[in-house]
């Protein structure tokens, strides 16, 4: 498992690198990035938000690892991994309107200390404080997720008065920059809980100078902006009036419900299926976020001039992979016959499908929901998503721990296969709009349907 491991990374950051040098030397120069104005404002911004991101993601490998070294059991572990689920969910919902009355600087420097706060939970035992640091997680969580983006779209438009065709560059790069980020802190997580002889808390403290050194950079380089939105309930009953009121969007909405529990689970699931077997877990984190830039990457060569695959095409692929992956699992997690080499394979297979999932749902969500109604139907997404989430990790509480992981997999394998049944109702819905397309070269509809 360790030589497996290590090879999978070599192999598909190797085919990443290819395929982003290439794409690299066929992109022409753009009019922003010659604008040194522009380039300072992206640097400023991009120094907190990567140091966030980046302290965020170092702790990824070794949380499930931290809990067991504990000696905790897996449905107590279940436990605080519902309470991180259940804190994300119920601080998302207000994220967004807290942010804006804070004010969007101070809220990224709350969430700098209230991070650090959660990394400090981790070095204690009691189980008590575990669930106060899961809930600060969700809370930080939260703010990682609506704070920096709504700081930045701000002072890009507001302050700076640069186009707001340039935002999406600023946020692609972003996006491709923390798939980079994901991949490297695997590595630097599996070093320090080696070399610091702190063990899986190691990472914990490590992200703490990170989460510290975002929040000093933000006070002194950021201004601070406000914004006045609607009412929460209101921004409630509208996404709510947009869900039924749109099928397109609701079938989208129950696609990202089905399709993301089931990765939470996986997230969950992952370190106890392969931990076991020696597997080196900062290494095997790298080597699904390097799988994952490669299925972002195959996402954007599809959807080029050269091959020109439509968002819906992708997103049906990600579905199918997902499915074939966990039909997979159900037998290499079964028990006295596991095979964790298989398993691995079948993970990789996973974040590939996610690396083509996210930026064709993306897509559809910006084409299809109104921008006015975003923020509400978005809150309206989440709740059954993290509820389908801890659902599943309430079942796993509950189970045997031999036959349990297996079954779950069999749930999860229905519960991709209705998604499925739901990305083939879209498809019907969705075969003749043009507006759900990417444009040709040439600026007309590429294909007379999806």
């Amino acid at each position: 498992m360790l030589v497996t491991a290590y090879l999978s990374f070599v192999g598909l950051l190797a085919s990443c690198l290819g395929l982003e040098l290439s794409r690299c030397r066929a992109r022409p120069p753009g009019r922003a990035c010659s604008n040194p104005s522009f380039l300072q404002f992206q640097l400023d911004f991009y120094q907190v938000y990567f140091l966030a991101l980046a302290a965020d993601w170092l702790q990824a490998p070794y949380l499930y690892k931290l809990y067991q070294h504990y000696h905790f059991l897996e449905g107590q572990i279940a436990i605080l991994y519902v309470c991180g689920l259940a804190s994300t969910v119920l601080f998302g919902l207000v994220a967004s309107s807290l942010v804006d009355w804070l004010g969007r600087k101070k809220s990224c420097v709350l969430f700098s200390l209230t991070y650090s706060l959660c990394c400090i939970t981790k070095l204690s035992q009691d189980y008590f404080v575990l669930l106060v640091g899961r809930a600060l997680g969700g809370l930080s969580t939260a703010l990682l997720f609506s704070a920096f983006e709504a700081w930045y779209i701000h002072e890009h438009v507001e302050r700076h008065d640069f186009p707001s065709e340039w935002i999406p560059a600023t946020f692609a790069r972003a996006a491709f920059w923390n798939h980079v980020l994901a991949v490297a802190a695997g590595v630097a997580a599996e070093a320090v809980a080696s070399w610091m002889g702190l063990g899986p808390v190691a990472p914990f403290v490590a992200a703490i100078p990170l989460l510290a050194l975002a929040g000093a950079l933000a006070l002194r380089n950021w201004g601070e902006n406000y914004d006045r939105q609607r009412a929460f309930s209101k921004t409630c009953a509208g996404g709510l009036r947009c869900l039924l009121s749109d099928r397109r969007v609701l079938l989208l909405g129950v696609i990202q419900a089905l399709f993301e529990s089931v990765i939470f689970i996986f997230v969950f699931l992952w370190t106890p299926v392969l931990d076991p077997h020696g597997a080196p877990l900062g290494i095997v984190f790298s080597s699904f976020m390097a799988a994952s830039l490669l299925g972002s990457s195959l996402y954007r060569i599809a959807t080029s001039k050269r091959y020109h695959l439509q968002p819906m095409h992708l997103l049906s692929l990600a579905v199918l992979i997902v499915v074939f992956s966990l039909f997979m699992l159900t037998f290499s997690t079964s028990p006295g016959q596991e095979n964790p080499v298989e398993s691995f394979i079948a993970f990789l297979l996973i974040e590939l499908a996610c690396g083509l999932y996210f930026p064709s749902m993306s897509f559809l969500r910006r084409k299809v929901i109104p921008e006015t109604e975003q923020a509400g139907v978005l809150n309206w997404f989440r709740v059954p998503l993290h509820l389908l989430a801890c659902l599943g990790l309430l079942v796993l509480h509950d189970s045997d721990r031999k036959t349990g992981t297996r079954n779950m997999f069999s749930i999860c394998s229905a519960v991709m296969v209705t998604t499925l049944l739901a990305v083939a109702g879209l498809f019907t819905v969705v075969r003749h709009d043009a507006e759900l397309r990417v444009p040709s070269p040439n600026g007309e509809p590429y294909a007379p349907e999806l």
